[in-house]
Formats: structure tokens, sequence, C-alpha cells
């Protein structure tokens, strides 16, 4: 029996491992007949008898009951014995399935669908042959009780049964059974019959015949019974059938209200296309498009961060303005980005695109003003240098705004103020105390009430009038004299009554949409017109403008007597009541001018045009006099002009309405609507002064460049020069210069002189005036050309000597040996000038001593010796330099290994400078670029060594001072030493040479760690062989702010130690790395100056709506554009919204809208700006070269300018970040030696920015005050015996901070007691008072109530110079003593635990910027 079992059991096995196998072989033919299950899911029917035959294989093996039996523990598992396929095995099976099987199963289905539709199309022929009987539907009804009995029968029973009962009844009326007697016997037995045809006709196992209607009938019926059962299969599918058509339907409804949608939304933006100025082809520019696209993420209410979360698709940038759109094309583009947008966001959208459309006419006026500027300027440069002078273009401008009438004036800015002119050039106690009169300040604001009392269009026809007659005043386009001013009295008159009500008229006419050349079709000054230009009207009424200005017509004042030229009294006019009593006026003064009769009654119909609406055509008069003929009608309707913005939200809600529901009329209007004029000509689609700073960067450039050619004195420089010449400033920039302006400075200044609303007359005057006015003598050309070959001089000898320094300094270390350069030097002609050599090192600033005893001589400490050995030298300055350089190039022999090796170097430390100044203010981009330079460099010059990296920078140790007055804190590290090294903290009583290093300042290098007893391990598991670097970190004056550590611990190669070349190099990482380290730490102080700027100005100027700041950023060469990184924004109204580094980024091509931002950066000139309804000033702030740095975009809302008061702060502002941002600049690049005037100042990190605005603010007014004589200054406050409140408070808060014991005194409270201290010694107290002293105990809540009633514009009012500067001074102090609590408070004992550890440490450790608890760290694979 056991021989027997074991025998059964072997041949069971035997078979389970038959069978094993075989389902193992099915399970991955069934796996790879997924894919073509997945590719072929509509026609998997034809695999499904295959696919259970599979199934029922493997769970008959899986049912197996051998199977099932335990594994004995001596036998292994049969399936461990199959192996799986290989891939290479997988893919030939694969191939081999797509190749063969595939095909046949789609041929077999497809040959099985062909069949069906024969079969459909048979069946549709029989039942138009012969339709299904309708008796069937006798079984359809809806009761639920006999439903499943019903549905039994007729799907079981009925369709044999009703044959064979057919049947039944033909052979027994056949055979004559049914008239058969009742006794006669039967020979038809039905019953078998019927029994018969059943069992012949069973369903199951034979096919009936061709159905008969009345069975076809019955099987329809069937299947909707089968519907109405439950729970059932074809219930189920009638109900998904009745889902799937609810959802088509659905669908469909979606689809029509969509394309409804759409349609409507197309017809909308075919209407705001007409809105846009189009060019000769009926075309836009695709950029304009998508820069409106882009802005509108700016606008929008909740705008999300994301672009892609409001838009269906992402943003794109041409760049060009070459693409062009049409209408259908314009729709179709903006609809596949809107897509998604509700319809009050595509109504935002569309009033958007109104805004923008007007900002697109206001770029196309600005341009062809640009256009004339560009002219005027190269007619204006004789010498074709490049150059003009800006104080002598500053004065024609002064001369011509003052031969200007007061109503013109307006339309000026005044070159004796800012904008036009600088900060600086303002003198002191101008600045501080010049009290201006208050002016409107609205740009378009509706006057209710005016003088005249006139009607709205009585008002602005009034203004025209004025427009023309002030024209007189003015000197004819071909000469240039000036004509007689009014005397001064009659001015002051017009200013109190016709002018300001000419300024409240242009006012209201300018909110209305209405300017004077809609009014005056054929004006040159016209900005936008409607239409061809009529041919027989235009020159008539351009002879009569023209004309206007050769005879003299007084002006019409309301009240008083103006003197005429000549000194006579000239007669009054009368007041101007109604439009018909000045078009009367205007009627004679056409017939003094005996103007032919056409053109009278074409300038009569022009001013009898009502005003009409911005952006939609001109209605045509209602009413028209008997004297005008068609002809006459017809040119004053074709020259009436379309205006360029409306500005109105009445007509926005206008604009919305059409847009969103225009009748179909109207667009064909639109269609057929004649192309838009500027100036009288159509646009050409291109804006050409858009990017001059790209057009003109070389024009009037005198630079040297015979090096960069091969057969020039320097092929060896020639690579380095080139590489220099790219890692410079942007090559679109333009320095700032008092004395001199390019041709884009002068276009920009021009620009900003002209405003927004000057007239095309206007502007041909002054262009005129310059081009005759501005004359050179031959001296000031020859002195001029000298300078500009001398700045060529110097470029040339800074560059030579830069590519010389790079060519000494392969290994890209930063420094080159003082003692190596002379002893090359003095064999320069053979040391025949060791005399000259001799004179330059007496007058060289001796460099610092380095504790290694090397002296270092930096490029800059290179370039300055080169020069003086240069000025020492005889001979021609130019070829001496030529000389001296070929000489020592000639004495460095490198092979091409290491030239490639120092090109390689010098770029990757490039990338770690343009890190820092692309980074947006964040150190962790600076730290990944540097140990990305190090990783590289090992593995292309180091034989491929496998480095860890890390940087330690010094703090001062606060909390355990017993360990060591100082720490090293490691801030980042490569990725492998991340989890040890990382935020650790050696201290100096560790172990370690890091602090020997930092102490003696020079590189340690330990070759072999394993052997050296003071090596501080972080990692203790780690295998302690390798080598070990430390090299300090140096600031511009050569303190050590921290260290640079690399080793090879992780290496376990031979060649471990670090060479000399590798060595230098990182010392070049090192020094490159404090630049880039020191670059970001001036941006958070500079960030900390606008901050605390911006807190000063959000109180003092509340007409600002919003103040945006930019830092500038470079491209990778001067060649690349750059780009502008927003960092703060803030509506002046609450805290500010710092964006944190790195904020967002946009290019120049981005945004044709925000462009004047970038013509500010490239400029470094204020540039003013209408965008999206609001007024916009872009103010740079440069650097001590004067290039721009950084930008603040101003928005003044619907206003042009600010009130007079508000305007003086931000002016105030402005100049104290710009001086506080040169302090910094010029101590981080060690021009100058911190210089602290105020014991705040001593914080030593960026926290002193904000002390600085507040000390040049405080220094100004010192010097102010400094400046007051104590008896005639404030003599006018001595006089009052009963001073006014705000008087009184100031004088009581100067008194509290420099006598703060007198808080609570009658003595403060005194008057005759308080004007007893206003002398000398007040005055000399206030010069030389610190606020942030240690000694001052003024409190700031008693300055608070004391200054609790004195406002600041109600000091303005009061017109006190002295009283001004008290006041102000008063503000800054306060500011200060607050400043400084803070920053004690914040400090506690660290700011006295600071400055003791400071004079305690060696001079290589003092420096300003060691780190109080800074926490960056970073780790990088």
């Amino acid at each position: 029996m056991a021989s027997e079992s074991e025998k059964s059991y072997e041949g069971s096995s035997q078979r389970s491992s038959l069978l094993e196998p075989q389902s193992s072989l099915l399970e991955p033919r069934s796996s790879l007949l997924e894919p073509r299950n997945s590719l072929l899911e509509p026609r998997s029917s034809l695999l499904e008898p295959r696919n259970s035959l599979l199934d029922q294989l493997s769970e008959s093996s899986e049912r197996s009951s051998l199977l099932d039996l335990p594994a004995q523990p001596g036998k292994r598992n049969p399936k461990a014995f199959v192996r799986p396929l290989s891939a290479r095995i997988n893919a030939q099976w694969t191939a081999t399935f797509y190749e063969s099987v595939q095909q046949r199963a789609l041929h077999l289905q497809e040959a099985r669908v062909q069949k069906l539709h024969r079969d459909k199309v048979h069946e549709k022929k029989v039942e138009e042959k012969e339709p299904p009987d309708q008796l069937c539907k006798e079984w359809f009804n809806d009761e639920s009780v006999t439903l499943e009995t019903r549905t039994y029968l007729l799907d079981k029973l009925l369709p044999t049964l009703v044959p064979g009962v057919e049947k039944l009844l033909k052979v027994a009326e056949r055979k004559k059974a049914l008239e058969a007697a009742e006794f006669e016997p039967l020979r038809f037995d039905p019953l078998n019959f019927l029994g018969e045809y059943l069992m012949r006709n069973n369903p199951a196992y034979a096919l009936s015949a061709m159905p008969n209607p009345y069975m076809r009938g019955m099987k329809a019926v069937t299947d909707e019974l089968k519907a109405q059962v439950p729970e059932t299969t074809m219930h189920k599918l009638a109900q998904m059938k009745t889902l799937v058509k609810e959802k088509r339907q659905q669908r469909e409804e979606v689809k029509n209200i969509k394309s409804q949608v759409t349609d409507m939304r197309k017809e909308a933006l075919g209407v705001q296309f007409s809105e846009w100025t189009l060019d000769a082809s009926g075309q836009i520019p695709l950029a304009l498009v998508q820069s409106a696209l882009r802005s509108f993420l700016e606008v929008v209410t909740a705008a999300p961060a994301d672009e892609t979360e409001i838009y269906a698709r992402s943003l794109e940038a041409v760049g060009t303005l070459e693409v062009k759109l049409n209408e259908e094309q314009f729709q179709e583009y903006v609809l596949s980005y809107t897509k998604t947008f509700t319809s009050d966001r595509f109504q935002e959208l569309l009033k958007h695109f109104l805004q923008c459309a007007n900002d697109t006419r206001d770029l196309i006026r600005h341009d062809i003003w640009r256009q004339m500027f560009v002219q005027l300027f190269l007619d204006c440069d004789h010498g074709k240098i490049g150059l003009l002078d800006r104080q002598r273009i500053l004065m024609l401008l002064e001369t011509f705004y003052d031969s200007c009438s007061e109503l013109i004036q307006k339309g000026f800015c005044n070159p004796r103020k800012w904008p036009v002119a600088e900060l600086e050039e303002i003198a002191l106690a101008e600045f501080w105390g010049d009290m201006e009169d208050e002016e409107t300040s609205e740009r378009r604001s509706v006057h209710a009430s005016s003088v005249l009392g006139l009607s709205e269009e009585a008002l602005v026809l009034n203004v025209i009038l004025k427009e023309i007659l002030s024209d007189t005043w003015q000197a004819t386009p071909g000469t240039s004299s000036i004509p007689p001013q009014p005397p001064a009295a009659s001015q002051e008159e017009a200013a109190s009554g016709s002018v300001s009500a000419a300024a409240a008229a242009t006012a209201s006419r300018d909110r209305m949409g209405t300017s004077a050349a809609s009014l005056k079709p054929s004006q040159p000054g016209l900005p936008v017109e409607q239409g061809p230009a009529v041919e027989t009207g235009a020159p008539a009424a351009e002879e009569m403008v023209l004309s206007a200005t050769e005879v003299a017509i007084p002006q019409a004042q309301p009240s008083g007597s103006d003197l005429a030229a000549d000194g006579t009294a000239a007669p009054e006019s009368p007041e101007i009541d109604s439009p018909s009593q000045l078009a009367a006026i205007v009627g004679d003064v056409l017939e003094e001018k005996e103007l032919s009769p056409e053109q009278q009654v074409a300038a009569k119909a022009s001013l009898a045009e009502p005003a009409s609406g911005l952006g939609e055509e001109a209605a045509a008069p209602e009413q028209k006099t008997e004297a005008e003929e068609p002809a006459v009608q017809e040119e004053a309707e074709a020259g009436r002009p379309e205006q360029p913005r409306p500005s109105t939200e009445a007509h926005h809600a206008t604009a919305q309405a059409s847009l969103l529901s225009p009748p179909a009329q109207k667009a064909s209007e639109i269609c057929e609507r004649p192309p838009q004029l500027i100036y009288g000509k159509p646009w050409s689609g291109d804006l050409p002064t858009a990017d001059l700073t790209l057009e003109y960067s070389d024009y009037g450039k005198e630079v040297r460049e015979d090096w960069n050619h091969e057969n020039s004195r320097f092929p060896d420089l020639r690579m380095n020069m080139i590489e220099i010449q790219a890692r410079g400033p942007p090559s679109r920039t333009s320095a700032f210069d008092k004395s001199s302006l390019n041709l884009p400075q002068f276009v920009q200044l021009m620009e900003t002189f002209v405003g927004d609303d000057v007239s095309m007359p206007s502007l041909e005057k002054l262009v005129a005036f310059v081009k005759e006015n501005y004359m050179q003598t031959e001296e000031e050309k020859i002195s001029q050309l000298e300078t500009v070959h001398h700045n060529s001089f110097l470029v040339r000898q800074q560059l030579l000597l830069a590519a010389l320094f790079e060519k000494w300094d392969n290994e890209c270390s930063g420094f080159l040996d003082m003692e190596e350069v002379d002893a090359i030097l003095s064999t320069f002609k053979e040391g025949m000038e060791e005399e000259a050599l001799n004179k330059a090192k007496l007058q060289l600033p001796i460099p610092l001593w380095h504790p290694s005893g090397v002296v270092k001589l930096t490029l800059r400490e290179f370039q300055a010796y080169i020069e003086l050995v240069v000025s020492e030298l005889t001979g021609n300055e130019d070829e001496v330099l030529d000389n001296v350089v070929e000489f020592l190039m000639m004495t460095v022999e490198q092979t091409h290994t290491e030239r490639l090796r120092g090109s390689a170097r010098r770029k990757w430390l490039h990338g770690i400078q343009q890190a820092a100044r692309t980074s947006g203010g964040c150190l962790e981009p600076v730290y990944q670029a540097v140990f990305r330079t190090l990783c590289r460099d090992a593995d292309a010059h180091g034989d491929g060594k496998r480095i860890c990296a890390y940087i330690a920078l010094l703090e001062f140790n606060l909390l355990f001072p017993e360990r060591g007055d100082i720490l090293l804190r490691y801030v980042a590290c490569t990725e492998y030493d991340a989890p040890h090294v990382l935020n650790q903290i050696l201290y100096m009583d560790m172990k370690g040479v890091s602090f020997a290093a930092v102490l003696d300042d020079k590189p340690i290098h330990i070759p072999r760690v394993q052997l050296h007893g003071n090596i501080h391990f972080w990692n203790p598991e780690a295998e302690k062989r390798g080598s070990f670097l430390v090299v300090p970190l140096e600031d511009i004056r050569r303190r050590v702010f921290g260290i640079l550590g690399l080793d090879t611990l992780r290496d376990h190669s031979k060649k471990t130690i670090f060479v000399p070349h590798e060595i230098r190099f990182y010392q070049g990482v090192s020094n490159t790395f404090s630049i880039a380290y020191h670059h970001v730490r001036t941006q958070e102080t500079i960030m900390q100056v606008i901050l605390t700027a911006i807190g000063w100005v959000s109180t003092r100027v509340p007409s600002l709506r919003a103040i945006t700041a930019y830092f500038m950023e470079p491209g990778e060469d001067r060649m690349h554009d750059y780009t502008l990184r927003k960092v703060m924004t803030s509506d002046l109204k609450g805290q500010a919204d710092i964006h944190v580094p790195p904020g967002p980024v946009f290019s120049r091509k981005e945004n044709v809208f925000r462009d004047y931002l970038f013509k500010c950066i490239d400029c470094a000139e204020v540039v003013a700006a209408w965008v999206y309804e609001e007024h916009h000033v872009a103010i740079p702030l440069r650097d001590v070269a004067g290039q721009a740095i950084a930008v603040f975009d101003l928005s003044l809302g619907d206003r042009q300018k600010l009130p007079s008061c508000e305007h003086k702060d931000l002016q105030k502002m402005l100049k104290m970040v710009q001086a506080a941002t040169c302090e910094i600049l010029k101590e981080d690049s060690g021009d100058l030696d911190p210089y602290y005037v105020l014991e705040a100042e001593y914080v030593g990190d960026w926290r002193r920015g904000g002390v600085l605005f507040y000390r040049f603010m405080l220094q100004d007014l010192q010097n102010c005050i400094c400046s007051l004589d104590p008896w005639f200054s404030f003599g006018e406050i001595r006089c009052f015996q009963h001073p006014p409140i705000l008087v009184h408070s100031i004088l009581k808060a100067v008194l509290l901070i420099l006598y703060p014991q007198w808080a609570g005194t009658e003595e403060i409270e005194n008057w005759n007691y308080c004007i007893q201290k206003l002398d000398g010694d007040l005055i000399e107290n206030i010069c030389y008072f610190d606020p942030t002293a240690a000694y001052v105990q003024t409190q700031p809540e008693v300055l608070y109530r004391c200054l609790r009633g004195a406002q600041r514009r109600d000091v303005w009012k009061f017109g006190s110079a002295p009283m001004e500067y008290l006041y102000n001074w008063t503000l800054t102090c306060l500011a200060l003593i607050e400043l400084a609590k803070k920053l004690q408070h914040s400090q506690g004992m660290k700011a006295l635990s600071s400055s003791l550890l400071q004079s305690s440490l060696p001079p290589l450790v003092r420096s300003s910027d060691i780190l109080a608890n800074t926490k960056r760290s970073l780790s990088l694979p």
C-alpha cells in the first residue's frame, strides 16, 4: 500500500508537474494578450473564447486536489524550475504578436463587423418590405404584476408556440378536421401534431426559418418588456442607454450654449478689435495682445499666483511687432486663452483690453514724438560724437518754458524742478524750505462749478478759443525771436481769472474725452483721426491756424485789464456766455483774417460740432445752417477724429455694454470703417523708438579696438579681452552724467519735459527752437572731442591691464605677488627705468601687510600700479602703455592646456557671481554655484577627485563666551556631509585647524589627515584617510569672515593630495564667493533702506496709491538683455508686501505696457507713463557710477501730479534713499571706509540701512538749520504775542528733545520762556545732537502728545521755512529715537558684547558683516 500510494502520489505529482508548467506558460501568454485587449477593446469579443479556455485550464489546474497537497520537505516546488521570460525573449514574442497575431485578429474582427452590417441591412430591407405586425403590441403594458410572466412567455414559449398553432390550424383546415361531424372519428390528432412540432422546432437544437411579421413584432415587444424587468441585464442595459442618451443631450445642450457664448464673445472681441489702433493693413501686432493678456494678471481681482490657473494655456512672448493678427485671428487667439473664463471675468478682460487699446494709442503718439526727438538729437550733434551738453539743453528748455503763456506752460514740466532737474542740483535751502502754492492735482477731474458759470459745451469751446488766441504770444516756427511777455501784474490777474477757468475747462474737457483737436479736425496737432483726410477742408483749416499766429488778437479776460505789447491799455473782452456768442466772436476774427467763404464755413462748422465721446465716431450735427452745403458737411464729418483715451466711467459702461451685446449693424459698420490715423497718417504697425538703447548703443562711441584682430600687438590677450568685455554691464544701460546726454537720455529728457497733453504745434515749436538755438563753439567741440578720446583711452587701458592680470593669474586666485611683479618690471629696458619704478612705488598706496608675508596685488591695485609706472616713464603715454603691456605679456609663458584650464575656471567663477546677481537676494543659489564649481574642477583638473566641501561663517559667541569669543557655524555643505556637518558649531576650544587659518589669514593644507593629531572629524565613523584644506574667506578690506573647507575623505584612490594650482584656484573660489556673498548682503541693506523710506513716505504722501520696487538683474553677458525682479509692493496703507526671495521676474518682451520701467533703467532717468488708466512714475536708483540698479514704480492713480506738499516730501524720500544707497555701495566696494555718525550705526549688519536713511535726512536738516540767523530767521515767530498752537507745539517738541527734563514743567508751556531759547545755542545744540546716543532720555510718548495737533499740511500752509526745518527735524529725531530703542531691544546685551568683542579681536577678524544668528543652510548633491 505504501508503495502504491507513493507511486500514485508520484504519478499525480508528475501530472501536476505537467499541468503546472502549462499553466505557468499560459500565464505570461494571457498577460501578453493584455496589450492586444487594451488596443482592441471594442473588438475583444473574438478573443473571449480563447481567454475563457485559458481561464478554464488555469482554474482546473488550481482545483486539482493533487496540487493542494502540502509539498514534501525533500522535494522542491516544480514552479522553481520554470524560469521567467527574459527581456530579449519577451521582446521577440511581443514583436511576433504585433506582426502576425494582431493582424489576424484585426482581419477576423473586420470580417465579423462586415457580416453584422450586412445582417442589419438585410433586416432593414425585410422590415421595409413586410413591416412588423402591430397586433403583438397588445402584449405590452405597464402592469408590473404579470410583467415577468409575460416576458418569460414571450421570450421562451410563444416564439415557438405561436408558429406551431398557426401551422396546426393550417393543417387542420387542409385536412378538414374542423368540418368533421360530431360523432365521426378523428383521423387528425392536434395534440400530437403540436407536440411533434414543438419537439422538432426546439430552439435549443434547431434554427427556425425567417420569422414572419408577427414574430418580428413580438420580438421587439419582448425586448421592450425585458428592459422593464428590474435586476436584469436588459434592464441595466436600458438604464445605461437612457443615461447615455441624457448625457449626450446634456452635452449637446452645453455645447450649444458654449457655441452661443463663443459666438457672443467673438462678436464682443470683434467690436473690441475695432477699438485698437490698426496698421495700414487692418492688423495689430501679436505682441500687444500678449502684453494685454499678461498684464491682465496684474489688475484682475483675486488673481492666482500661476498664470495657468486663470488661462487655458501658458502665455507666450513673441518679442517682436512683426507678427500681426487680423480680426479673425485676434478672436481665435484670445478665445484660446479665455475658454474657462466666467462672464464676469470676461467682462473684466474686455474692460482691460479697452484700457490697453488706449495705452497703445498713447504709445504710438509718444513714439512719433520720440522720432522727432531722435532727429533733433542727430541735428544738434554736429560733431557726431554721440553726446550733447546737458546744461545747455536745460538752459534752452528753461528759456522756451519762460516764453510760453501760462496756459501752455501747464502742458510742460518746469525744467527747473524735478523730475527734469536732478534732486542733487536743487539747492538745500530750496529743497527743504521752498513753500510752493497748492496746485490742482487731478488730471481729469470734472469741476462742477466753473468761474464763468457756462455750460459744459460752452466751457469747452471757450478753452479752444483761448488756445487759439494764446498762440499769438508765441514765436512762429520759422523764427527764433522770443515774443514780448505781458507784465507780471497782468500775468497774475490772468492766473487768478481766465487761466484758472481755462484750466478747469481743460480738466473738464479731458474728463469728457474731448480735446481741442476733436473740435478742430484739421489742426496740425491732431492726435488721432478717423477716416481719410479731406483734401479741400484740411488745408483751409491749416492755413487758418497758421495765420492765427501772425495777428495780435487780445485775449478774453473775465475781469481786470491787460496792457498791450506797446504799453497801451487793451480793451476788455465781453464775457462769453454761450456757444453762439463764442461762434460770433470767432466769426469776427475770421472776417478780419479775410479768409475765403469756404474756409470760413469750414471753420464755423468745426466749432459748431458738439463734443463727442471717446472711442466712438462723432455724431453728425443735428442742425445745420442754411448757408452750409452738403460738401462742407461731409468735410466736417470726415475730419472729425476719434479721441485717444476714454476716461469716464460712463463711457466704460457703455463700451462694455456694446461689447457684450453688439448689434448686427454695428459689426458691419466696423468692417467698413476706414483706417485710423495718427496725426493724419496711418500707423505703420511698428514702434521704431521702442528700443533706442539697442539701436543706438554704439552711436558716437570712440573705443579703440585695434586689439581685436589677429595681427594686433597683443595676440595672447585677445581672448581674455573678449571675455572681459562679455562679462561687462548690460550694453543697453547708460550711466547718468550731469554734464552730457547720449541719444536715449536726451530723448527721455525731452519726453519728460513735454509731458502727456502737449499739442503738436507746441511740440513742433519746441523742436524748432532747440534745433535753432543749440550751438557750440569750435573750442567746445574740440574740448568735447578730447574728453571722448581720453575716455576711450581709459577704457582701452583698463581693458588691457585687466587682460594682462588674468594672463598672469591663470589659476584665478584673484591676486598677484607684488615681489614677482617688481622683479619682472625691474628688467624692463634692461633695468634702465629703475628710478621711474621707485617713484611709482612711492605714490602707490601700500597694500595692507599680510600675515603670510606676501604683499598681494588685487586687480584694482595692479591697474593703479601699472598706471603709475606708465606715468613716470617718458614718451607718449599711449605708446608707453602698449610697450609695458607687451613686455609683461611676453614674460609669461603658458601651454595650451594651461590656457584652457584658466579659461574654464574663469567661466565657472563668473557663474558664481552671476548666481549672486540673479538670485533675488537669496544665498542658496550662490552656495550651489560654489559647490558645483568645486566639483567640476575636481573632475576636470583634479584627476577626478571625490571631494567634500563646506562653508562656515564667523559669529560672536554670546551663549558660551568661556569657550572663546568667536565661533564658526557651518551654513552650507555638499550632500554627503549634510547629516554630519550642516548647522554644526566649531568653538575655539575644540580640536581643529580652522581657527588657525582664520587668525593667520592663509590657507592650511594637511596632505594626510591620519598623521595629524589636531583634526576635528564631524563624522567619527568615516575612514580617516585623505587630504584636508582650509581657505579663509576675506572681504574687500581683507578681513576674515569665514572659511571654505575641502577634504578628500571619500576618495579611496592614491592621489588625494591637493596640488598647488588647485589650492590657488580654491583661493580664487573663496574670493569670488566673498564678492557674491557681500553682493547679496548689500542688497539686503539696500532693501532695508527702501523699506524704511516707504514707511516714512506712507505717512507723508497719502495721495500715492502704491509703490513697487524692482531690482535689475543682468543677463548671461552684456549682449543679453537684463530682467527686473519684483522685491516689494506697498499700497501705503498697511505693511509692505515683501516677496520672499527669489521674487517674480519679468523681461522686456513680456509686457509692452511695462516698457517704461526698462526705459528708466536704460537711461537712468525718471520716466512717466499712463498705464491702465493710472499715472505711473518710474524712478531709478543709481549706483556710484550712475548706472541704474533698481527702479521704483510709483502709482498716482488718476492724478497727473501730487499736491506741492506731498511732491516735496516724495523728493526728500528719493534723495535720502539715493544718498544712503551710494554710501552703502561705496563701503561695499572698498572706496569708502565705514563712517559712523550716529551710535545706532554701529549695529554692523543690514539693519544699518534704516539708520542711514534717517542719518542723511538729519544731516540735511542740520545744515539747513545751521545756515539760519538766530535773530532774523526767527523774527516773525518772536513777534507773536499769542502764537498759533502749531508754532508753540513744534517749539515745545524741539525743546523737549534737547531738554527732556522739562517735560511737564510750567516753563515749557510758557511762550515767553520758549522764545528765549531761540538763540545761537539752540541752533548749535541741534546741529550736534545725536538722537541715538545712549545719554538721550527723551520719551517718544511725550513728543507724540506734544505734536498731536501739528498736521503736515498745516505746517506747509503756514509758509515758514524755519518752522518747516524744525518740524522735520523733530520728526526725524523721533524716528531715530524709536529705531534706536528697537535695535537695543532686539539685541539686548548683544550690542554691548559685540562692541567689546570687536575691540578685543584681531584686526583681521574685525568685520562689519559678522553674522548674528544667521541660519541659512543648504545641502547640494
